[in-house]
């Protein structure tokens, strides 16, 4: 019995010697839009900043954590009235990376979102109305992520990512507010609209 447990020892020592560690940031810009059947797919500029940890266990395989804050969001365009969604989210995504390459990595992965804003801004023939809209955006939203990741140095990374959002943005019910002393009412049901960002990013790990 005490065999096995040098033995289990011994490994694990070996793993935590072979694993590397890295702690960094990264900075990006983001095309994101609404995919679904009750919405177009009108791409719309935003942006990350996020932290990030990468366990290497091996060459070949690693896992990264992440924390980021996206700008994300939509549009569309209908009966002369363009409509842009701006949803905020703090995104936790967890990517497992299998490495190509030592500089090269297919990044794939499952992602939990936040909402931490949510306002809609209505133009139509020069008028313009923005609506806070946090009460019927869902506050939490899954998605899986899919990208690749290259190393120019041992510090310094670029990154391309597709996020695909799993689960509705929007919730049902009405909400009502007031704008120049007019009363807007919006209502229906849950509606088929999903979270999609295409991530370029540039970081450093250290």
């Amino acid at each position: 019995m005490k065999k096995v447990f040098v033995l289990i020892a011994a490994a694990i020592v070996s793993m935590s010697a072979m694993a590397q560690v890295q702690f960094g940031g990264k900075v990006g810009f983001d095309m994101t839009h609404f995919w679904g059947k009750d919405v177009g797919h009108e791409l719309v500029p935003n942006y990350q900043l996020g932290l990030m940890m990468e366990y290497k266990f091996n060459p070949s395989f690693a896992i990264a954590p992440e924390v980021v804050f996206a700008a994300q969001g939509g549009k569309e365009t209908e009966d002369g009235t363009k409509v842009t969604y701006h949803t905020n989210y703090i995104n936790v995504p967890v990517m497992l990376k299998f490495y190509a390459t030592p500089s090269f990595s297919i990044d794939f992965g499952p992602q939990v979102g936040f909402n931490v804003y949510s306002k809609a801004t209505a133009a139509y023939s020069g008028y313009k109305a923005t609506l806070d809209i946090k009460e019927m955006t869902n506050l939490v939203d899954f998605g899986v992520g899919l990208g690749c990741t290259y190393n120019l140095t041992n510090n310094a990374f670029v990154q391309a990512r597709y996020n695909l959002g799993l689960t509705k943005a929007f919730k049902g019910g009405s909400e009502k507010f007031d704008y120049e002393g007019y009363d807007i009412e919006l209502s229906g049901d849950s509606p088929d609209v999903k979270n999609g960002n295409i991530q370029l990013a540039f970081g450093m790990k250290f």
